[in-house]
């Protein structure tokens, strides 16, 4: 079983990525094996055919789980993730990967923003997506319950979907 976090924050070692790395743990019970932090990636998300781009694709592909991570930018997640999502081939770029959308805002206002925007592009791309989005205040995400209790409900499921997929 293969976790791996993708973060499109155009931060780099944001307190999204952070956040994608403790929802992984507490999902799996382990470190995640991978993190791919996109801004990283640079120019390199503007074209198709970047190296190091289509090895972080290989990887999310390969995954078992992927957690999604964004924060909330004019109401849905960033472009920085939208340019990697559009690596990946409609219906079947992440055909077998349970993904999971999160999603970090400053207020309560968009707390629907990883329902509504970030999980249809997962579904979209062929990704199993049977676990709620999660939506975290940038504020309060590691001290809150909110993310324990998310965990909680839906590690069992998460679990019971990547034995499937394997």
């Amino acid at each position: 079983m293969t976790v791996t976090v993708v973060t499109g924050n155009p931060k780099p070692a944001s307190r999204t990525l952070t956040a994608g790395v403790m929802l992984a743990e507490q999902l799996t019970g382990s470190a995640p094996d991978h993190q791919i932090d996109l801004v990283e990636f640079g120019a390199g998300l503007l074209g198709w055919g970047d190296d190091n781009v289509a090895a972080a694709v290989k990887t999310v592909q390969e995954s078992s789980l992927v957690v999604f991570s964004s924060p909330t930018y004019k109401a849905s997640y960033t472009g920085l993730l939208k340019l990697f999502l559009d690596q990946f081939a409609g219906g079947t770029g992440l055909a077998g990967v349970v993904t999971v959308p999160l999603m970090l805002g400053a207020g309560p206002a968009h707390a629907m923003a990883p329902e509504l925007t970030l999980k249809p592009v997962l579904s979209e791309l062929g990704g199993t997506c049977a676990l709620p989005g999660l939506y975290l205040l940038d504020a309060t995400y590691a001290d809150g319950p909110e993310l324990a209790a998310y965990a909680s409900r839906w590690k069992p499921v998460a679990q019971a979907l990547m034995a499937l997929e394997a």
